[in-house]
């Protein structure tokens, strides 16, 4: 069975961090490129970063400079470092992985950054 779970989320407030993470199981492997995205209330779901089998990273604007992404092919986990966090960064967080026309997406995980 393919799954994608995240934790990690929570409250924090502004200029804080939090580390997000996203176990694979099932035929989600290496090969894979796998990214992070963010839906926050009344707004489209948008791409955060992703990361290629060969660890090359892309960053929305929004969050160059204060996220990264990392994985580790060993326990088939990928990971976002989210630094300086501020209140417009307050979403559920959700992993995704796709290869070719195959694509899965996690539950979500809800970031709060609030004071």
């Amino acid at each position: 069975q393919v799954q994608l779970v995240e934790s990690g989320g929570g409250l924090v407030q502004p200029g804080g961090s939090l580390r997000l993470s996203c176990a694979a199981s099932g035929s989600i492997n290496r090969f894979y490129v796998m990214g992070w995205y963010r839906q926050a209330p009344g707004k489209q779901r948008e791409l955060v970063a992703t990361i290629t089998s060969g660890d090359s990273t892309n960053y929305a604007d929004s969050v160059k400079g204060r996220f990264t992404i990392s994985r580790d092919n060993a326990k088939n986990t990928m990971y976002l470092q989210m630094n300086s966090l501020k209140p417009e960064d307050t979403a559920v967080y959700y992993c995704n992985a796709r290869r070719g026309g195959t694509e899965y997406w996690g539950q979500g995980t809800q970031v709060t950054v609030s004071s």
